[in-house]
């Protein structure tokens, strides 16, 4: 008999590989980014729609990770990621066809599906088909993988839309493209979780802390939230603030523009093994308030200088801390419920990119898109203050 997630004698390079499936993946999750303001004009609808849209494919990923959040432990991870990739493909579908407001409703919440499995399927996988020696590197491959795929949406959907001809369809016909050939990577893959025999029956698990692990969880899901409050912004409010503020109607740049804050959060990653996961956490709160207040101050100015040097710094601090809290929470939860753990975390994040970025749609309705991202920016930077207060003085639960 064997027991869910024994592993398999991993084999160096495959960690690569799943991390460019994961990519892939999640570069489908931000394809609509720059493109919400055509769907306005094409479709008719508010600022506020935007916002409701976003947050239904949060509930989406959300729904995901607390139903099948532990299916990747027990079914192993290569069928997962399937399901994923034929997901991410079915919301591509609806895109391509899209004639309003239900297809777009579709679309992202089978966006939101296939999130919710990678967020936890993939980021085990990653970091179990790397030899021990490379555990660390692979860590940062995951969180890198799931970062650069978010940021490389925005750009490929901008690119494709603004100098390329059929601005609302090919970047998902491109995506469709990628997902054929991330399917083909998964068919290879080698299968690092031992299936259990007998396998039990798969219920919805809901939210898995073990008790071992929740010294590390809490202080770990309060830095993903504030940190994930801030990529909401950006992925679902700043495209109109560029265009409808700035004067910017090059949706390239648009996309530009939301890539550097995950520029920013991959480069955060990079300077966590430097820091270390402990001091990493708090530093990347106490990182992320100095880019709140950059972000703050281009709402006011209108800079558009502001605006990226506030996504970079912020996105900086959330990289340390994501990465750091991702560490540590893989690390310290069993091999069994390994990826039910992750996707607990990722639950925090997307309740944190989520409800925030709706509140911003409400407040903004009566009192404009500019006042509303000042509020938000405010709330934001009192929030993560108190985490990083919080983590300075417990440096042990981090």
């Amino acid at each position: 008999m064997t027991t869910s997630g024994v592993r398999k004698q991993p084999v160096r390079p495959w960690y690569l590989l799943a991390a460019a499936v994961f990519a892939v993946g999640m570069a489908g999750t931000t394809l609509p980014t720059p493109l919400y303001g055509l769907y306005r004009q094409e479709i008719g609808f508010s600022e506020f729609m935007v916002t409701v849209i976003f947050a239904v494919y949060a509930v989406g990923v959300i729904t995901a990770l607390l139903i099948a959040g532990n299916f990747s432990d027990l079914l192993g991870r290569r069928p997962v990621l399937l399901t994923g990739l034929v997901l991410s493909m079915l919301s591509a579908v609806c895109f391509v066809f899209e004639g309003g407001l239900p297809a777009l409703f579709l679309g992202r919440l089978l966006s939101g599906f296939a999130a919710g499995l990678f967020s936890g399927a993939a980021t085990a996988a990653v970091t179990e088909l790397a030899a021990p020696r490379d555990r660390g590197r692979a860590a940062f491959t995951a969180t890198a993988a799931n970062m650069g795929g978010l940021g490389c949406g925005p750009l490929l959907s901008g690119l494709l839309a603004q100098y390329a001809p059929h601005p609302l369809r090919l970047p998902y016909l491109v995506h469709l493209g990628l997902l054929v050939l991330a399917c083909g990577a998964v068919a290879v893959l080698p299968e690092p979780v031992e299936r259990p025999d007998p396998r039990p029956p798969l219920r919805p698990q809901g939210m898995v802390v073990p008790a071992q692990v929740r010294a590390v969880f809490a202080p770990a899901a309060l830095a993903v939230f504030a940190g994930f409050s801030v990529l909401g912004l950006f992925t679902a409010v700043t495209p109109a603030f560029v265009s409808g503020y700035l004067d910017v109607d090059n949706l390239a740049v648009t996309g530009a523009v939301v890539l550097s804050v995950f520029l920013g959060s991959t480069a955060g990653q990079l300077l966590t093994s430097r820091v270390g996961p402990s001091r990493a956490l708090p530093l990347g709160c106490t990182v992320l308030v100095g880019g709140l207040l950059l972000i703050g101050g281009s709402l006011l100015a209108e800079s558009l200088g502001l605006l990226v040097a506030g996504a970079v710094v912020s996105g900086t601090g959330q990289g340390m801390a994501f990465r750091a809290s991702v560490a540590a929470v893989s690390g310290a939860a069993p091999p069994e419920q390994r990826g039910a753990t992750i996707s607990a975390l990722f639950t925090a994040a997307y309740v944190g990119i989520s409800l925030p970025v709706v509140g911003i749609g409400a407040v903004a309705v009566a009192v404009g898109l500019r006042a509303a991202g000042v509020i938000f920016v405010g709330c934001v930077i009192v929030m993560s203050g108190a985490v990083a207060v919080h983590l300075a003085r417990r440096p042990a639960a981090a």
